[in-house]
């Protein structure tokens, strides 16, 4: 555990959430991705916890929160943060998310407008009709293929082949987007271990699975208008595609030569930005 921080579990929206809490000011509510848990704030969490009370739960079907059959929608994912919160006394809080935990915080800030304060996304939006677009042959020039996203959707299978073996998919996927040298090999055993048992893999892959409800949902959203930061490496054009026409107030910042795991990248860039947003 992080020094100054706590593990808790809380009971909310029908299902039991693990989460990480430290620091003092207002609400800061950071939500991870996929395969990753809380840890891959790790390195932002202490510096941001001097400015403010860092929550970073692990998300429904992910680490040590539960994994049930269903819910994985980002609507109701969304819903378990809300209730999170009003667990913890707070009406309102800052949100920000990498990943799955992005398209998490926008469901929340569409669907509780009012308990968000501000909204930070980086290197992914919300599912939008742009992800029936993702090719699945790699096609030079244009974007990679996406080849766990049609994996990650089939039932039974991905349990089959990576039980035990899912490390190999965090070292893949840390050579294919990101910076080697930014992972220990303490950080890469805890994402395998986290990943490894075939609950583990199906939870995940649950946020994959309701992808379709996720694009079907948005049709209904508001635009949000609370100020909205968009951050991104190699990815923040498609992050700018997605978010076209759904914030009023929004900004990008790019971080040049960054990877897609960047709060674990690029830490010292991500808590600038943030501090400077939320300020």
């Amino acid at each position: 555990m992080i020094e100054g921080f706590t593990s808790r579990f809380a009971e909310v929206n029908g299902t039991r959430l693990h989460y990480v809490i430290g620091g003092q000011g207002d609400p800061l509510v950071l939500l991870p991705g996929w395969p990753r848990t809380w840890y891959q704030f790790h390195k932002i969490m202490p510096p941001l916890a001097r400015h403010y009370q860092v929550i970073a739960p692990d998300l429904r079907g992910m680490g040590d929160s539960d994994k049930p059959a269903g819910g994985y929608d980002k609507k109701t994912m969304a819903r378990d943060i809300y209730e999170l919160l009003r667990s913890l006394g707070h009406r309102q809080a800052y949100i920000a998310g990498e990943d799955i935990g992005s398209m998490v915080a926008h469901s929340f800030a569409a669907n509780h407008p009012e308990a968000t304060r501000k909204v930070a996304l980086w290197e992914v939006g919300h599912p939008t009709e742009l992800f029936n677009q993702f090719p699945l042959l790699p096609q030079p020039g244009k974007l990679p293929s996406l080849w766990w996203f049609a994996l990650n959707a089939v039932n039974e299978l991905p349990e089959q082949l990576l039980e035990g073996r899912f490390r190999f998919i965090v070292d893949w996927l840390i050579d294919f987007q990101g910076d080697p040298k930014a992972y220990s090999e303490e950080t890469r055993a805890v994402y395998a271990a986290a990943y490894s048992s075939p609950d583990a893999i199906r939870g995940g892959n649950g946020w994959y699975k309701a992808l379709q409800q996720d694009i079907a949902d948005l049709k209904d959203y508001p635009v949000l208008t609370m100020p909205l930061l968009g951050i991104g490496g190699n990815n923040l054009e498609v992050l700018r595609t997605q978010l076209e026409g759904l914030a009023a107030d929004a900004r990008y910042v790019e971080l040049k030569g960054a990877g897609h795991y960047i709060a674990e990248e690029r830490p010292d860039d991500i808590v600038r930005e943030l501090i400077a947003f939320f300020a």
